[in-house]
């Protein structure tokens, strides 16, 4: 039986100044918390207060949700509700209609949230309300996983967050998402076509994803537990052990399973299991500090290697296709390495100020980004929809007390994640059989100074801020038009 994380978030209010480590509500037993999937009642009074005061990072966020390089953020929006989104195959390609508002329902009601203006929930509950009317099915080739995966999580999340505005059919909009995307996410983890472990891990994080927020929005228990199941036990690359297959504990680092494929959609990755350990955190499960907290180490990972230094790396063996074809990766693919997602200040901000553990290539990688955005930030194609975004904004907050710290709950020895037949805990070998406690790097400093813990987060909040600049230059922007990158 998987251990609380803590006491009820949505019942705590955080206040300016505060270092009060958000504490989620026991799991099992209990009513879901409401809202409580990437937001809690208590992480939108924090933003409201924080954003009023003119405190940073948050007013830094905050313009980016209101001052966003499309129209995404004003009140006013035409739906466009389509009776079958296609994603994939021979059809019209019409799907970006639902990303698009979907992103526009998400950051209308944050902003009313924020600010209490119903002109932007008005509009976020016309756009839902357009679309359960008028969706009858979703549609494509094998990318309509992807779809009902992904979009699936993300209107839940909007849903959430509208859960009781006057007008809001959310019976209609919770029907919508059990009879049309919830089929498809269960097909996909559950799948029986091509080997279980011919698909990426970010087609079975999406399907997770979608299928805990669709369990929260409905109250439906049995979704939520089948979530975290598989988060320890899926036998797709989803699970824990399986998307992070390789751990260097000599270094503090772990590599995730699409390392070999493109930086992208490692990003992308990231930011699917941060939004799956977010949602188990605010309903009581702590999939963050799961296998002694591998998920961290997957990020400092990631986000070292997209730093522009060197990481360890094993040759990824997978199964390709019906005849499950073993294809090999030997080397780390620098496809889209240094490109930017919102997927940062989520898993910092849980690791370094939550829990008080050390953070150091994701904390330089905060630092380079500055804010983030979301969606209409990143890109037109779908790729810069993948995420909801917003996480200076959002996901932000004091670092806990030592004490609030160490009172966070982390998972019971039994629930930890069952091993994977490619998963391998405490290797010290690179691909190229360097020590990985050595790791080379690319950039001026050294492992020593990565690794160092107790720097100041003020280098990161000016940065956030646009108050100076970042030494190393801004490697963000080296975005070399990876073409395809919107491609899962």
């Amino acid at each position: 039986m998987l251990k609380a994380a803590g006491a009820a978030t949505g019942a705590v209010g955080i206040g300016i100044g505060t270092g009060v480590a958000a504490s989620p509500a026991a799991a099992a037993g209990t009513p879901f918390v409401h809202p409580g999937m990437l937001h809690t009642r208590a992480d939108l009074e924090r933003m409201a207060a924080k954003v009023k005061a003119g405190a940073a990072p948050y007013t830094a966020g905050f313009e980016k949700l209101t001052l966003t390089t499309g129209r995404h953020s004003q009140a006013a929006w035409r739906p466009n509700p389509q009776v079958t989104p296609i994603r994939g195959g021979s059809g019209v390609q019409n799907y970006g209609a639902l990303y698009r508002d979907i992103h526009a329902a998400y950051q209308r009601a944050l902003r009313w949230k924020i600010t209490g203006d119903t002109a932007y929930a008005d509009t976020a509950r016309d756009i839902c309300n357009a679309w359960s009317g008028t969706l009858k099915g979703i549609g494509g080739g094998s990318e309509v996983v992807l779809l009902a995966g992904i979009y699936g999580y993300q209107f839940a999340n909007v849903g959430e967050l509208l859960r009781g505005y006057p007008g809001f059919d959310l019976a209609r909009f919770q029907d919508m998402l059990v009879k049309h995307f919830y089929p498809m996410n269960r097909h996909m983890m559950y799948r029986e076509t091509n080997c279980i472990g011919h698909y990426w891990a970010n087609w079975d994080l999406c399907s997770m994803a979608s299928i805990m927020a669709i369990g929260i929005l409905c109250d439906d228990r049995a979704k939520f537990d089948e979530t975290v199941d598989y988060f320890y036990n899926g036998e797709g690359n989803g699970a824990l052990a399986k998307a992070i297959p390789y751990v260097y504990n000599d270094v503090g680092l772990a590599q995730w399973q699409e390392s070999g494929r493109d930086q992208a959609h490692s990003m992308m990755g990231i930011g699917l299991m941060g939004t799956i350990c977010e949602m188990a955190w605010n309903q009581g499960v702590d999939l963050y500090g799961a296998d002694d907290s591998r998920f961290r180490k997957a990020c400092e990972y990631v986000a070292r290697y997209n730093l522009g230094y060197d990481v360890p790396y094993t040759p990824y063996t997978w199964t390709n296709g019906v005849h499950c074809v073993d294809t090999v990766q030997n080397t780390i693919s620098e496809g889209g390495r240094g490109g930017g997602r919102p997927v940062w200040a989520r898993v910092y901000n849980h690791y370094a100020n939550r829990r008080r553990m050390a953070m150091p290539n994701t904390r330089e990688m905060l630092a380079r980004s500055g804010p983030e955005g979301g969606g209409g930030h990143y890109g037109p194609n779908s790729g810069g929809f993948d995420e909801l975004g917003f996480g200076t904004l959002a996901y932000t907050r004091d670092k806990a007390t030592a004490a609030e710290a160490a009172a966070s709950l982390s998972p019971p020895k039994s629930a930890t994640a069952k091993s994977g037949t490619s998963g391998k805990s405490g290797s010290s070998k690179s691909s190229a059989g360097q020590s990985s406690g050595g790791v080379s790097t690319q950039g001026a400093k050294s492992d020593k100074d990565l690794a160092a813990t107790g720097t100041s987060d003020l280098p990161l909040w000016t940065a956030a801020t646009g108050v100076t600049a970042v030494a190393g230059g801004l490697l963000l922007l080296r975005r070399r038009g990876q073409a395809r990158r919107d491609a899962e």
